[in-house]
Parts: structure tokens; sequence; C-alpha cells
């Protein structure tokens, strides 16, 4: 008899688990989505004939194996141009990021940059810092951290202290100042889809032989007996894999997890290019409500005179980013343990960690393979 698998969201991790799993012919696959499509974020929509995600989606992974996967499914090419700008309004001016050497001379505080650079306080053992705020400043001193740093934070996590910010893992590295290429993932696979309707070859193709109910509604979540309801049906399953928030499963008894939210502002340009030829997007680190702007033309190679940008404002709107706090990783750690056998929770909502991106949603369906067999 075939084993009955329910896989919960189909975001980047349930497809991906669906691709992987319905590889086996003993499991029967059911992929329930309370949206309406499937990709969630990372599927490609069209704004005035312009190509777009929910956020820049571009691929990125160390591993040669995870690309070559999705390569092979989505043919991919690689981005390794990409260069990223951060606007320091109390400058006038757009400089590089991850902050690089190169940039300190045009600082107008550039010799007491230097002055910061050079004390032995930046050389402290990194292991032994405990939040945001102090990791910077003890690695690019306090007036870079000022610059980049403070303010951004502050918003992009709706903060006043980013000594709140007690897991930073996931922060761009800034122990040593960028030296050499201006381009962001020297040490990385960068790539993005070739087809302009991006990834959504891999949704369709990832769930081509299992069954799929979008704008589905489960009603009742009784985990501990893997049964569910929808349209007042109970269904029992003897596995299985979550890809939304935790807390959900469990009717928040532990209270609600903490995420951030977006505000997307979508604006066609009059212009062929908005950004210069190697930027993908900018951030913005100073008392402007936005974070991010993004050019998808960038990642997508669409063709036309005009240019599609967006404005990415962080708001209360939606569960998209897992706060960086460990305070809120105890109580994931909570729902986590109450899971029983056989049911796997993946994905970035689904692991709770901001840190999980398309090429980890790909590594955990592998690995959740072996779990299962």
């Amino acid at each position: 008899m075939k084993k009955k698998i329910l896989i919960i969201g189909g975001g980047f991790a349930g497809c991906a688990a669906a691709e992987i799993l319905s590889k086996n012919s003993n499991y029967e696959i059911l992929l329930i989505e309370q949206g309406g499509h499937l990709g969630a974020g990372v599927r490609t929509l069209f704004h005035g004939g312009h190509p777009y995600t929910f956020g820049p989606r571009h691929f990125l992974t160390k591993k040669e194996w995870i690309y070559e996967y999705l390569n092979s499914i989505v043919p991919m090419r690689r981005c390794k141009e990409h260069e990223f700008l951060t606007f320091i309004e109390q400058d006038k001016q757009f400089y590089n990021y991850p902050i690089h050497i190169d940039d300190i001379e045009n600082m107008p505080e550039n010799k007491i940059i230097k002055d910061e650079l050079l004390k032995d306080t930046h050389k402290i053992e990194f292991d032994k810092i405990s939040n945001l705020e102090d990791y910077w400043i003890n690695s690019v001193g306090n007036t870079l951290y000022e610059k980049f740093i403070k303010t951004y934070s502050h918003k992009m996590w709706n903060i006043t202290d980013n000594r709140l910010i007690d897991d930073f893992s996931w922060s761009p590295k800034g122990v040593d100042l960028k030296t050499g290429p201006k381009n962001a993932w020297d040490n990385a696979i960068s790539g993005y889809p070739i087809a302009l309707d991006g990834y959504n070859k891999y949704f369709d193709f990832a769930t081509k032989n299992i069954n799929v109910l979008l704008n589905t509604k489960i009603e009742t979540f009784d985990i501990q007996n893997k049964l569910i309801v929808i349209n007042n049906e109970k269904i029992k399953f003897d596995i299985i894999v979550n890809t939304i928030s935790p807390d959900i499963l469990f009717n928040y008894c532990y209270g609600e997890l903490k995420y951030m939210g977006r505000d997307i502002l979508k604006i066609v340009l009059p212009v062929e290019f908005a950004l210069p030829a190697n930027v993908y997007f900018a951030y913005y680190a100073g008392e402007e409500s936005y974070t991010r702007v993004t050019e998808y033309k960038k990642f997508s190679n669409f063709k036309s005179n005009s240019t599609l940008i967006t404005i990415e404002i962080p708001s209360s709107n939606g569960r998209h980013y897992p706060m960086p706090f460990k305070s809120e990783y105890a109580k994931a750690d909570k729902y986590f343990e109450m899971l029983p056998p056989d049911v796997y929770t993946i994905g970035r909502a689904g692991s709770y960690r901001y840190s999980i991106d398309i090429d980890d949603c790909i590594e955990q369906a592998h690995f959740l393979k072996q779990q299962i067999n």
C-alpha cells in the first residue's frame, strides 16, 4: 500500500519536496496551498508586461550540485557581474556594499574611519559577541556602522535598538572590509532563470505527478494524529511535510511567532534602464521608509524601452521574514518539539530562519528524502 504524504504549502520548499519525493512510486502525495498559485513569492508575475517577483529572487549557492540540479529543470544563467550599492543620505553618495575599502577615501570622515579600523577592538573574538550592534562596531568601527548598518537594521526589523538582534549569522560578514572586485558574490554562485517567467516551470514540473489543491484552507490541524480537516472532511496521512509557520500547526499554543512583512510598490519608468549596468538593486541606509529598490530587467534580461522597479517598505503586511531573535527561536523550538514522528518542517517559514533561501529549500528537500526512506 502506498504511503500517503501531505505537503502543506506550495512555495519553493513545498514544490522542492514534491519534486524529490514524487520520484518514489510508493508515495501518494497531496500538496495543499492556500493561495491561488504555486511558488509563493518566488513565482514570476507581470506588471505592464514586465516580469517580476515579490522581492529579488536571484539564486545563490556555494554548492555546485544544487545549482546543477535546478539548472537541469530550469535553465539558468550565471550573474557574475552582480554589484550592490547603498545610498548614504548624509554623504549624498552611493557606495559599494559589502563595504569596500576603496570607498573609504571618498567618505567625509575617512581619517576617523581609518583610525577606527587601526584599533584592536575590531579584532575581538567574534564568537564572544552577542548582538548585531557589537558585531558590526567591532568589525568596521562605529562610523561605518552608523552609516551603513544602524538605521537600515532599525527599519528592516522595526526596532530601535540593534542589540535586540542576537542572531546575526545571516548578516553580510563585516569582519573584514571587502577588497578587490566590486561584485557582491565572488565567493558564491549567483544565477537566475533564462526564461522570462523565471522559476515558474519548476513549480509545474515539481508537481506534475502529485495532487495539488490551490485556494484551499486547512480548517483544522491534528498534527499528533497526522490528520487535517478541509471542506469539513477529515483526511489522515502517514507523513506530513510542513512549509508554513509552525505556530499555525498548533493553534499558537505557545504564542504567535514574530515576522516582518513587506509592502512592494511597482513603478514602470520611461527609460530603458534606471540603475547602472551591473547594479541589480540598491539599498537605502537612512531615514527613508524603504530599504531597497530593485530593477527586474537586470535579472530577467527582459527587452523593453521602459523598465520596472520596485520599492520595498518594511511593514506588518504578511509574515515574510522570521525575526532574528533567540527568544523567537526558542518559541519556535517549542513547536518543533511537539512534532511527532513522520512530521517534518522545512523552508524559511517552516524552519523559522530568515537565512533559508532557495538553495537551502532544495537541500532540505533532498535531506528529507533520506530521512523518510
